[in-house]
């Protein structure tokens, strides 16, 4: 599984690097770093839903607020799936 979080201006400033990393404590607390590969990228396009985060190419809206349910919805769930 690959993520990929924009690091662009508009999601940086909307906290790109507090989901970055909290995904990395998310990724390594659950054992997956085998399993999924994080990355990131500038500018996706959907600065206005930032922060722009995709998960094997399907988009998502996340903040440092959302970030631990989304991990557990669309990466946990979906490796242990």
């Amino acid at each position: 599984m690959k993520i990929t979080v924009c690091i662009g201006s508009s999601c940086h400033i909307k906290g790109s690097r507090q989901v970055v990393g909290q995904l990395q404590k998310l990724i390594a607390d659950n054992g997956l770093g085998e399993t999924v590969e994080l990355g990131g990228t500038f500018c996706m396009g959907n600065c206005q839903k930032g922060v722009c985060v995709t998960v094997d190419g399907q988009f998502f809206s996340v903040s440092p607020d959302t970030v631990d349910d989304f991990f557990q919805k669309n990466v946990k769930e979906k490796v242990a799936g």
